[in-house]
């Protein structure tokens, strides 16, 4: 599973909120608060369902899924 900046980033990259994909999970916007920033672990049931999601999105948005590279200081 991908770190909770890249699951928050590609999520908004395809233009849903949390409590839409809660929805659609069937779990409240708190409970995937949790999975998105890795307090916590879906269940199984749920699990499998949200990697193909993140893997699906991050096929769709693959800027999204990229980590961004620490910056360098300027003159450095």
């Amino acid at each position: 599973m991908p770190p909770p900046e890249i699951r928050a980033r590609l999520r908004k990259a395809d233009g849903l909120t949390q409590a839409e994909v809660a929805e659609v999970f069937g779990v409240t916007r708190a409970a995937f608060n949790r999975w998105e920033v890795g307090a916590a672990r879906p269940r199984r049931r749920h699990l499998e369902a949200y990697v193909r999601l993140l893997n699906g999105w991050a096929q769709k948005h693959p800027q999204a899924a990229q980590t961004l590279a620490p910056s360098t200081p300027a003159g450095g």
